[in-house]
């Protein structure tokens, strides 16, 4: 049994903050695990982390169950959550239940995340009821960024702020055992994160929420680009990354590389 799970990611309320990061492949997500990070997101973003698209729209399911299955072989203890991506889950109660189950069933998650508020509480009910963990997520949803226009910062009015603590409390209510609130201000987070009954996990929330996750490229300072304002990078594995790469190109155009330390030892033949 792991060391985590959704009852203890849901008892954590008010007891512990949770530090939670996407993961794409296995060899990050097993130093991740190791380095104790109790929930691994298997994120849509690797659309853009890691498959080089524009946003999470373009991302499969054939690509999100790949990329799952790598990240549930490098997790022991982490409890690993698979994005449901875009139109997987949204057409039909009966389609996303054959899909999130696919997660669960081929690709050895533990939960599954879908998007939206009080009108995917129907939807998360169902999920829960047979036997499928859901991760909610509300505020900013990225597969929603052509009706909002691109990535903005939600719950900016009084209105919009009272809707996402009804978000918060209708999927907690459907059994959501807990939920990300993306790009927020902080006093609404707040008022979000003390109505909620189960975690609150914050992404360009601010402080107060009981839980942080951030896209692992960013955190690790391997984006290229300019990361969102809520991003602290931990590392410049970019520059790393660049230097590493050169070094190896230098070392080979010169012939130095590899040395004789490199090479196996003769066999025992006669060198001619």
């Amino acid at each position: 049994m792991k060391t985590w799970n959704v009852a203890r990611i849901k008892a954590s309320k008010g007891v512990c903050k949770l530090p939670c990061v996407t993961a794409y492949d296995y060899a990050c997500a097993r130093l991740a695990d190791a380095a104790g990070i109790p929930l691994l997101l298997v994120g849509d973003s690797l659309g853009m982390a890691v498959l080089g698209y524009r946003s999470t729209l373009p991302v499969t399911m054939a690509e999100m169950l790949h990329h799952t299955a790598a990240v549930v072989r490098g997790a022991t203890e982490a409890l690993v959550v698979a994005d449901m991506p875009f139109l997987s889950y949204q057409i039909s109660i009966a389609e996303a239940l054959r899909n999130a189950g696919r997660f669960l069933q081929e690709a050895g998650a533990d939960a599954v995340k879908i998007e939206g508020g009080t009108f995917r509480a129907d939807l998360v009910k169902a999920l829960v009821q047979n036997g499928i963990p859901v991760l909610g997520h509300i505020g900013l949803t990225p597969q929603s960024v052509n009706v909002l226009g691109g990535f903005k910062v939600q719950g900016k009015t009084r209105e919009a702020g009272e809707q996402l603590v009804e978000d918060a409390q209708a999927l907690a209510a459907a059994g959501a055992f807990a939920l990300v609130l993306e790009c927020v201000p902080p006093d609404i987070a707040a008022c979000v994160t003390a109505a909620s009954p189960i975690p609150v996990i914050g992404i360009g929330a601010g402080p107060v929420c009981d839980g942080q996750v951030l896209v692992m490229h960013d955190l690790l300072g391997l984006t290229e680009n300019k990361p969102p304002k809520f991003v602290k990078p931990y590392a410049a594995l970019a520059e790393t990354l660049r230097a590493a790469f050169s070094a190896y190109a230098s070392d080979v155009q010169k012939g130095v590389f590899p040395g004789p330390e490199h090479c196996y030892p003769a066999s025992g033949a006669t060198t001619p």
